[in-house]
């Protein structure tokens, strides 16, 4: 009998073998990313301490009518001012075993286009 994996399963696995070699720290904390379908959201983690520094979602805009690619901006957004606000200029930038394309690579691009490196 084969046993094949669902697209989560995959996801799940590449996250574990990204979280192996991803760390944050006091000077480079962890941006961990995740999406839904309707929504994306993004923490800033010291793996240190493991304590959530900073933290934005989509759901904060919950009022708007917007696309998902303009979710995705807005919250960049939102992230990289409260960012900018705590001190922090550099992360380590944890995909979440999402592929590097679509709404995970319009996110980092915009932090990236804010000031933030990684």
């Amino acid at each position: 009998m084969i046993n094949k994996l669902s697209k989560k399963e995959k996801r799940i696995r590449r996250h574990k073998k990204i979280r192996k070699k991803i760390r944050g720290t006091v000077e480079r904390p962890r941006l961990s990313f995740f999406k839904s379908n309707q929504h994306v959201y993004a923490q800033v983690i010291n793996d240190d301490e493991g304590r959530t520094l900073v933290s934005a979602s989509s759901l904060e805009l919950k009022k708007e009518k917007l696309t998902n690619k303009e979710k995705v901006i807005k919250t960049a957004e939102i992230l990289a001012q409260r960012l900018k606000e705590k001190g922090i200029t550099q992360i380590v930038f944890d995909r979440g075993g999402f592929s590097y394309k679509g709404r995970t690579k319009l996110f980092a691009e915009k932090l990236r286009e804010l000031g933030i490196k990684f």
